[in-house]
């Protein structure tokens, strides 16, 4: 009887799962919870700011242009007269979609590229090959010139604003999967001489079962990590295009297109550069730090401290 007691006293006080030591291990991490915070306040922002401040940023009023801070446009109006506020807020919706979206599409070419390269010898060698050669082509460059190329394409087949959001999205996340293919090749490669692998191999498992039960889940710690900078490098690169003059029509607001639009004006009005750029480096540096407290809590070594 006292056994039996014992016996389940210490199963109710077994020590907690994996993934809530790696969300202690996260909290203490004082970066990443401010960064969690910070990005949480934005992202809460541009989804709903829109409905509770409900003017139209493309509406042109001439008669309110080029106006000060005041109740009525708390950040004040641009040289159109547009609301600045209502702009920054719809700039941050479609900066962080292409961001997010960005990063799920390399996210899974990345992934699909490193496990079928770490797993498989015969396309290791070709499949790194053009990781190589995709990382040695000039970033900036190619994605204009995809840009030029598939712009008028993409816009008259689906609309001038759907159709850069497409290339966008497809330009970003096709131009940066190399670094977490590269990652999760690694691992792959890594879990390959592991015990229970081998032990899967010789009880007859499928090639398909072993990646989905077995691969993937033990290298989903570096695709995390690689998703949270994936988004802030994809956030970047759209505000660059968008700075250039070649992302979205003028009228379609962007944080980067809320540079471009303030750039001949930042010495008579200042704010209209500063406001998209401290929520593009607050974005930015929230993700970043978010993305080192997932390093440092999915990393066992850490966590196990």
């Amino acid at each position: 009887m006292t056994e039996a007691t014992v016996t389940v006293s210490e199963i109710s006080e077994a020590p907690s799962s994996q993934w809530r030591d790696v969300w202690r291990q996260f909290r203490h991490h004082k970066g990443a919870m401010f960064g969690l915070v910070v990005f949480t306040v934005i992202l809460l922002a541009v989804i709903f700011g829109p409905y509770l401040w409900q003017i139209d940023p493309t509406q042109v009023n001439m008669r309110m242009r080029n106006q000060g801070m005041s109740a009525a446009h708390p950040f004040g109006t641009d040289q159109l007269g547009r609301d600045l506020l209502a702009r920054l807020l719809a700039g941050g919706r479609v900066s962080l979609a292409v961001g997010m979206l960005a990063m799920l599409l390399s996210l899974g070419l990345g992934t699909f590229v490193g496990v079928c390269a770490g797993y498989s010898r015969r396309l290791d060698g070709l499949l790194m090959r053009v990781t190589d050669l995709f990382l040695a082509l000039p970033l900036l460059p190619l994605l204009l010139v995809m840009v030029m190329l598939f712009r008028e394409t993409l816009s008259r087949a689906f609309g001038p604003e759907t159709g850069v959001f497409i290339l966008i999205v497809i330009a970003i996340g096709v131009t940066s999967w190399m670094h977490t293919a590269r990652i999760v090749r690694g691992d792959v490669l890594t879990l390959k001489e592991r015990e229970f692998m081998l032990a899967a191999r010789s009880i007859g498992t499928k090639p398909s079962k072993m990646v989905w039960r077995h691969i993937l889940p033990n290298v989903l710690s570096p695709i995390l990590v690689s998703a949270t900078l994936g988004i802030a490098s994809a956030i970047i690169t759209e505000s660059s295009l968008s700075f250039l003059g070649l992302g979205f029509p003028p009228d379609f607001p962007t944080w980067g297109r809320l540079l471009f639009d303030a750039v001949d004006q930042i010495q008579l009005y200042p704010i209209r550069v500063i406001l998209p750029g401290v929520a593009i480096s607050l974005t930015v540096l929230s993700v970043n730090y978010i993305g080192d407290g997932l390093r440092d809590a999915l990393d066992p070594r850490i966590r196990g401290r």
